[in-house]
């Protein structure tokens, strides 16, 4: 064998060495891509797939950075992401934009992945924290059918990791897969909530707030912080329907609803728990701070002005029973839940029975009201 023909076998040796070893890397990439594809299709709602893309996805493309943005006009997901108890303040990897017109200046129109060296004055907005600028980016718009839904927004410390040109096809699919995901878990939360949801005053019903009760107090425990819980119930209510009609009372619980969802923070729970009684889960709420939170919203109600007519105008109050716990894992969630919505109610009734317009909290100190006296409270 010739030097020539030696050099030149060496020479294919390696290359096909190399395009083994790049075979193999490509394989490993799509096993990665095929997992987390399945994660995201089978994922049961919105906080999951977000979960699976800050977690799941970001540690097996062994990303320095990733950011989610999303278009949110009317604030859809934002309240879809808090009704499922997710505190999207706390994620700063997570964008929302108001317009979409804004985030189509940003892209210049783009419909397809950029991969490109970072640019501060065009990739800043993607990658809005200081500590973590990356070298290259590869921006992927997320597109369902034509319209723009957000960006999927990848960085590397690496300069060489994002080059033009390489792997559109692959993130250009991926993009897609995450799109109809985000839109699947939207259109879930979106259908649950249906049967979640208060008609008349479009708060959350019971149903609901029991769900959260049970999540609220596994919670509670894990971070061991207190937990509050509010009950709330109309004034006098059944004399008011029957002087003015149930429509106006319809219109008064609407009112009331508005009010109190006010006062509330973004973390708190507020149901309509049935007729004209309310109910608030306070989460990381001692009896002090639930106290202050009970009395600013009596206060409010108290203090607020129901047009009834043009010509007539009325004033009413509530009742507000208070208790709070720290769970400590001696007992299931269901049962340290029962016994928060028990003591909260006796102390609501406490109140009524103390003369009404006022806020109770509950002590053990205090017997348990007869049931006849219960029900003739709850009937005037």
């Amino acid at each position: 064998m010739s030097a020539d023909l030696h050099s030149e076998n060496i020479q294919l040796k390696r290359q096909l060495r190399a395009y083994l070893r790049e075979a193999k890397e490509n394989e490993k990439k799509f096993l990665r891509f095929h997992n987390i594809t399945l994660q995201l299709l089978e994922a049961p709602d919105l906080p999951t797939v977000i979960d699976i893309i800050f977690n799941q996805y970001r540690e097996s493309a062994q990303l320095d950075v990733l950011t989610l943005t999303l278009i949110d006009k009317k604030y859809d997901i934002r309240r879809t992401l808090a009704n499922a108890g997710v505190d999207y303040n706390s994620m700063p990897g997570l964008i929302f934009v108001n317009k979409s017109k804004d985030l189509n200046k940003l892209l210049a129109g783009k419909t397809t992945p950029q991969l490109d060296l970072f640019h501060k004055d065009q990739d800043d907005f993607f990658f809005p924290d200081e500590q973590q600028k990356p070298a290259s980016v590869a921006i992927l718009p997320l597109m369902r059918n034509k319209k723009r839904v957000g960006t999927l927004n990848l960085g590397s410390f690496a300069d060489n990791r994002f080059v033009q040109g390489a792997a559109t096809d692959f993130f250009q699919q991926f993009s897609s897969v995450l799109t109809i995901c985000l839109e699947n878990a939207l259109n879930k939360e979106r259908i649950k909530q249906i049967g979640l949801i208060d008609p008349l005053t479009t708060i959350h019903n019971r149903r609901y707030f029991d769900q959260r009760m049970l999540e609220e107090v596994d919670r509670a425990d894990r971070n061991d912080k207190p937990l509050s819980c509010l009950f709330i119930d109309i004034d006098h209510f059944k004399k008011f329907n029957d002087q003015y009609g149930h429509q106006i009372g319809d219109r008064v619980l609407q009112e009331v609803a508005r009010i109190i969802k006010s006062q509330m923070r973004a973390s708190d729970v507020l149901a309509r728990y049935g007729g004209e009684e309310f109910s608030i889960l306070l989460t990381n709420t001692d009896q002090q701070l639930a106290e202050n939170i009970a009395e600013r919203i009596r206060f409010s109600i108290s203090e607020h002005t129901h047009q009834l007519s043009e010509t007539v105008s009325s004033h009413i109050t509530i009742s507000i029973g208070c208790d709070t716990v720290h769970p400590q894992g001696d007992l299931s969630a269901a049962e340290v839940g029962a016994a928060l919505v028990h003591n909260a109610d006796t102390a609501l009734y406490q109140a009524k029975e103390q003369g009404r317009n006022r806020v109770v909290s509950f002590t053990d100190s205090k017997a348990p009201m007869d049931n006849q006296r219960i029900k003739e409270l709850d009937a005037v």
